[in-house]
């Protein structure tokens, strides 16, 4: 049996939420559009006849404007000092809209450019601590019609750092999503179970609660909002039918308040009963929620704060982010 644990490192964006939900066969990350969506290191694990992989979705790794900021890159990080396996994922980066003029003879072509490293790329696998074992998984090659171009994306990523395995994939579809969880797994150190079957994760149902709540934002706000935004679960009580929960939206100025309460209350009104569903669906149980909109000045930079709203420092260790033997994957608050 090959055991360990797998770290997703990478920039905001590159499907890292999207390749975990994937694999485990479960929405368990919450996914969207906007950057930084993923704040907190997340353990999802996949059980297989041959292996149990302990995989981690770090946050996206950025340049920090804030103190959240900056923990977030520690915690992704950390996690890849500690892994077994660390995962750097990209994307093949975005095409030139089809209005955009043709470039002369000498310069590259539009599809080589959108095939480049990113800078960001090559500044983070500069600044990643050396690695037991590093794969690079390239997503979104469901964008592209002419496959032909990755391999020199390929050779181009090996000149910056040297992996043990370059594997193409689009985690929206699944095409070769199987195939890195095989070789990941092969990769694995043989050893005994560290996971009961069931669990699916070490969170409890109040912090996926406030992470779905979270989730409705980012796909309901623009501009500032949704980063300025945290959720904290002030009540979670959990009956045989009903789970009764009181949440508390954070946000940094009273502007941002009026967006998230919206016109005579249809804004928080839609964002509760999108969370109800995702909330209900987790737990399969009715879900009765009740959510307050509270301005938190300057949460982000304030340590105190920030650990009041349940952003602490990492740990140095990825045992210590993954504690062994806890409840399955509908764990208690």
């Amino acid at each position: 049996m090959r055991v360990g644990t797998t770290a997703l490192i990478g920039r905001s964006n590159v499907g890292k939420s999207t390749f975990l939900n994937r694999v485990l066969g479960e929405p368990l990350a919450i996914v969207s559009p906007k950057p930084q969506t993923t704040r907190d290191a997340l353990l999802g694990v996949v059980h297989r006849p041959d292996a149990q992989v302990a995989f981690l979705d770090t946050p996206g790794l950025h340049r920090p404007r804030s103190e959240l900021g900056r923990r977030m890159n520690a915690a992704a990080f950390d996690a890849a000092r500690s892994a077994d396996v660390v995962v750097f994922m990209t994307d093949i980066g975005r095409p030139p809209s089809p209005g955009r003029r043709r470039a002369s003879p000498r310069r590259r072509t539009p599809a080589a450019r959108a095939l480049e490293v990113p800078a960001e790329d090559r500044a983070l696998l500069e600044l990643l601590p050396p690695v037991r074992t590093l794969l690079l998984v390239v997503n979104k090659v469901d964008t592209i019609r002419d496959k032909t171009l990755l391999l020199p994306l390929f050779e181009t990523y090996s000149a910056v750092r040297g992996f043990d395995a370059i594997m193409p994939i689009s985690a929206k579809t699944g095409t070769g999503t199987r195939e890195v969880l095989d070789e990941i797994a092969r990769r694995l150190p043989e050893g005994t179970t560290a996971f009961d079957a069931d669990t699916l994760t070490n969170r409890g149902t109040g912090y996926l609660a406030a992470e779905y709540i979270r989730e409705q934002i980012l796909l309901r706000t623009d501009a500032e909002v949704p980063h300025a935004v945290a959720v904290t679960i002030e009540q979670f009580e959990e009956a045989e039918e009903v789970v009764r929960i009181a949440a508390t939206i954070h946000v940094e100025k009273v502007g941002q308040r009026k967006v998230m309460v919206g016109r005579g209350g249809t804004q928080l009104g839609e964002i509760g009963a999108a969370s109800r569903r995702r909330i209900a669906d987790l737990l399969g149980k009715r879900v009765r929620l009740d959510l307050f909109v509270r301005v938190s000045d300057r949460w982000k930079d304030a340590p105190r704060r920030l650990a009041e709203l349940g952003f602490e420092p990492p740990e140095t260790t990825l045992a210590n982010l993954i504690p062994i033997k806890r409840s399955g994957r509908r764990g208690k608050t």
